[in-house]
């Protein structure tokens, strides 16, 4: 790679390392995160069909998780497919444009799924505590309202700090050390006072995160609680069991996101974090399914009986 990466403008272009680091990898790395990425989508395709074609899922907790699957694809689409170039071509080339517009729906997304688990925790929450009133509180109307909230906040919540992340001058190399144009490779190539950014990044990150990471706190609260006052050991497994993967995928999501962008940039390693990344682009979105499906009794009826039906296959 020849170009000149050093001006000290915006430029038009910029360069992604990838894995650069471990040359001798890249094709096994390729060939890992490709199978990552085709079970990603065809793991999250087979939930959504499943719920789809299955009357007995037609109900708000198997809505929200095909909702949320869509999700993964989309996530995970936003970087792998980069990835995957990179590791089969060397460093790529990304213009500075396609780079912020990268930025922005990785970003939205990771907010869209941040209030879509919320809202998940709070179907969780009627059913367990209020489940006399379940076909009320969550008809159809308002799981439509739940879902199409969580996509609008998320996609409305980072616009203000994209724009002002475009207008960073680069007065540093233009090469990013990563696999994708995260925030905190954009601020390492960039010149200005990282202060007043981060301080947005945490106004931004508590906005969404911290209100949606509360509510789900305090949905399994009282959760636990009722799930205790049951009688039975078989009462309790049974409550706990409709809503163990949806807590699984909530300790996965927030514990990776959260300790990777709530810091200051002084705490940043480049390589460690590059590595780090790969938990929560690639491995969280291809163990979705996994969780919801192994876990799930009634997915994986259901999928028998399509299979069995062949109208699957």
């Amino acid at each position: 790679m020849k170009r000149n990466f050093q001006n000290n403008s915006h430029g038009t272009e910029l360069l992604l390392l990838g894995f650069s680091d471990v040359p001798d990898l890249q094709m096994s790395l390729f060939c890992v995160f490709l199978l990552i990425y085709l079970l990603t989508v065809f793991g999250n395709l087979v939930i959504i069909i499943v719920i789809y074609l299955r009357h007995e899922l037609h109900n708000p907790m198997y809505f929200f998780i095909s909702n949320l699957s869509f999700l993964d694809i989309s996530y995970s689409s936003v970087t792998q497919p980069k990835l995957l170039s990179i590791l089969i071509a060397g460093p790529s080339v990304i213009s500075f444009a396609g780079c912020i517009t990268q930025l922005y729906v990785f970003m939205s997304l990771a907010c869209t799924e941040f209030v879509s688990l919320t809202a998940m925790s709070y179907d969780r929450y009627v059913a367990i505590c209020k489940p006399l009133h379940y076909s009320i509180l969550m008809n159809k109307k308002v799981c439509l309202l739940l879902a199409t909230t969580s996509w609008v906040v998320g996609f409305l919540d980072p616009l203000a700090h994209t724009v002002v992340i475009s207008q960073l001058p680069l007065c540093r190399p233009r090469v990013l050390n990563h696999f994708y144009c995260d925030l905190s490779v954009l601020l390492n190539v960039s010149c200005v006072d990282k202060f007043f950014i981060e301080i947005m990044t945490y106004i931004v990150g508590s906005v969404v995160a911290l209100p949606a990471f509360l509510l789900t706190l305090i949905s399994y609260i009282f959760i636990i609680s009722n799930i205790l006052k049951i009688a039975s050991s078989a009462g309790r497994h049974k409550a706990f069991s409709t809503c163990a993967s949806h807590l699984t995928v909530v300790i996965l999501f927030y514990g990776s996101v959260l300790v990777m962008h709530m810091r200051p940039s002084s705490q940043y390693l480049l390589n460690q974090d590059k590595y780090l990344s790969v938990l929560y682009t690639a491995f969280i979105p291809m163990l979705n399914p996994l969780i919801y499906s192994l876990r799930n009794k009634d997915v994986k009826k259901a999928l028998i009986k399509l299979t069995a039906d062949k109208k699957f296959i």
